[in-house]
């Protein structure tokens, strides 16, 4: 099956935030109180039950001119995810569109995707038991995954107005996206295309008229190199040598170690790195 990428040209969007309510709609999100941010920006960020988020940034560009930006935020649905690499009970996975999904009934809350997610998009939600008991899931975009099983595209693409998103196979994105560039280089020198190779790939790009830190981005986000080492080659030697009941519990006890933040191991150099 093709791989699909969602399409986002920051430089069409008007700031309708047509999108967010769409989101909501579609997936059913509860509404969520939220403080004056001292800007028309609605939410600080993407929350468990706000699963994009129109970012409105002030800028002042080369030219001492102030411009007004907006950036439609949400999952970036990487290629290599961080928290698919980190995910103890493969809760976090790849659909057959290239997207990446969570798997209620696997998750276990434990929030190490959250915690290495380079790009702040999952979030923990809480819920209840019928016994009162808290529990937590993960939770983010979807890619609106139930619709493209139906041949549709995701709600914030359909209802875009000014096409500042679009949907089709990556291919045909990633030269719309080159094509586009090309257009607007003259009026905005530091416009890129924000697709970063760390993670290898995202199936959102973005065409961002400057460069990514100016919206909140990290310039070069990448999963992290412990996470890579324990999950590509350690976890399976060890699964060889010790067998897969032994390796359940030191796998447990490293994880901790090394995807919690708050663990003394944890290393800096990936996911939460925003340079």
């Amino acid at each position: 099956m093709a791989e699909y990428t969602k399409y986002v040209d920051v430089t069409k969007c008007d700031g309708c935030r047509a999108c967010m309510v769409a989101c909501k709609n579609w997936n059913d999100l509860p509404a969520e109180p939220e403080k004056f941010q001292g800007s028309v920006q609605s939410h600080a960020n993407v929350t468990a039950n706000t699963w994009n988020v129109l970012s409105f940034i002030e800028h002042e560009d080369s030219k001492g001119n102030l411009d007004y930006l907006f950036r439609h935020s949400s999952c970036f649905h990487c290629s290599e995810a961080a928290c698919v690499k980190v995910c103890p009970e493969e809760a976090m996975h790849y659909t057959d569109f290239g997207t990446v999904n969570v798997d209620s009934d696997k998750c276990v809350g434990c929030g190490y995707c959250v915690q290495n997610c380079p790009f702040d998009v999952v979030q923990l939600a809480t819920y209840k038991d019928k016994n009162g008991k808290e529990y937590k899931k993960a939770q983010k975009c979807t890619m609106c995954v139930d619709r493209l099983e139906e041949g549709m595209q995701p709600a914030c693409v359909t209802t875009c107005h000014t096409d500042a998103m679009e949907f089709g196979t990556q291919e045909e994105m990633l030269k719309k996206a080159e094509k586009r560039l090309s257009e607007i280089k003259d009026k905005y020198p530091n416009a890129m295309i924000y697709n970063p190779e760390g993670v290898g790939g995202t199936h959102t790009i973005y065409v961002l008229a400057e460069k990514p830190s100016v919206y909140g981005l990290p310039e070069k986000p990448k999963v992290p190199t412990s996470a890579v080492v324990w999950k590509d080659y350690a976890q399976p030697i060890g699964k060889m040598m010790l067998g897969a009941t032994s390796m359940a519990l030191v796998g447990a006890f490293v994880s901790n170690k090394l995807f919690n933040k708050e663990g003394k191991g944890h290393e800096e150099d990936g996911g939460g790195s925003h340079e």
